[in-house]
């Protein structure tokens, strides 16, 4: 199992069994020590699930939303996730309730944040409110502990703006849903420290997560920024009746969905041919929307309050039945997926190290 021997090894000072703290830390100096405490504010949609992706890897989790609700549901949703995972066989031996002992539900917020080493907010997309927590959290944790923020939307260099030491301060972007999807974003600010930087990188690798450090720091990030390209040509399609929304779907699944997820667009890049690409490109980028309108079809969809699957209606039709279904469906080939891509070798890192050499 490369996950589980990846795990096993020692992974600097956020390493699983990296249990040597020593006892001299300068300001500045950001640590993770031997009994690990990770706080995460907000449980509603990511929070839950980046708890849990830090608790099954041994760490010690407090959580804080100031909805009750939220707070009542966390260990539940986490409960159903884990059963899950054990039931495609994603883990050979997994104490669900060891895993659900490491997390700890907390009234207020400054219990979730006592003593803590590394901080995850995951609140709404309101700079606002997330400038004033991060002010706050500053104040109420030790000189050494990291402050992260899960947002897809601002830059961190915004976010820090009221701290004083913004050095401690760093993105880390999740995906939905965060304890499948293995991928985080990892973008500093202009004042984040290169050791909050790199610690941060380890820890997330130390929980399985492929952790992708961004070179600049842009809104959208990395993968948003695709995303958006991309669905501004799809929903185009769906809006010019090029074909079915269901078509479209089977279409992008079984080509490009398939051939990415096996070794990345820039490599299906090179072996399709870069000659081949180019003139294709340019025959076909005439004809890609390229205005930044938003699509009347979605336009329409917001304005009648069909959002989707929150509403029942979006760009398909849900009945709550059909909103269990189609979720059960989905996290379960997530989770296929997910064993799989743990289980193979990851085939951009010998090209990434080809292009960083001559570079």
């Amino acid at each position: 199992h490369i996950l589980e021997t990846f795990l096993a090894s020692k992974h600097g000072r956020f390493g699983i069994i990296a249990t040597t703290a020593t006892s001299h830390h300068a300001p500045g100096d950001f640590y993770m020590p031997t009994q690990k405490r990770i706080s995460v504010i907000g449980l509603g949609t990511m929070g839950h699930g980046i708890a849990q992706a830090f608790a099954v890897h041994g760490h010690q989790v407090c959580c804080f939303d100031p909805l009750e609700q939220a707070r009542e549901s966390t260990l539940p949703r986490i409960q159903e996730n884990l059963q899950r995972e054990v039931a495609v066989g994603l883990f050979d031996d997994l104490d669900i309730e060891k895993v659900l002992g490491n997390i700890r539900i907390c009234q207020t917020e400054s219990d979730a944040l006592e003593a803590a080493a590394f901080v995850t907010e995951a609140v709404a997309e309101d700079l606002e409110l997330k400038q004033a927590m991060f002010a706050r959290f500053e104040q109420q944790v030790t000189p050494h502990t990291i402050l992260a923020s899960n947002t897809s939307t601002w830059k961190m260099s915004d976010i820090a703006a009221a701290m004083k030491s913004p050095a401690r301060a760093i993105n880390t972007h999740w995906f939905n849903p965060p304890h499948i999807v293995p991928l985080v974003e990892v973008i500093p600010g202009q004042h984040t420290s290169e050791e909050v930087t790199s610690d941060t990188v380890a820890l997330l690798e130390s929980i399985g997560k492929t952790a992708v450090r961004l070179r600049k720091e842009i809104p959208g990030f990395l993968v948003n920024r695709i995303q958006i390209a991309m669905y501004r040509e799809i929903l185009d399609l769906l809006e010019q009746d090029v074909a079915s929304a269901e078509d479209i779907d089977r279409a992008f699944r079984a080509s490009v969905g398939f051939r990415s997820a096996a070794i990345g667009p820039l490599q299906v890049y090179d072996f399709a041919g870069i000659d081949i690409n180019s003139r294709v490109y340019r025959e076909l980028i005439q004809e890609i929307r390229s205005n930044r309108d938003l699509h009347k079809l979605v336009q329409q969809l917001v304005e009648q309050g069909d959002w989707g699957v929150k509403t029942g209606q979006g760009i398909f039709k849900y009945t709550p039945e059909l909103i269990d279904e189609r979720m059960s469906e989905r996290d379960e080939r997530y989770l296929a997926l997910k064993k799989l891509f743990y289980a193979s070798p990851q085939p951009n890192r010998a090209a990434d190290r080809t292009s960083e050499a001559t570079d």
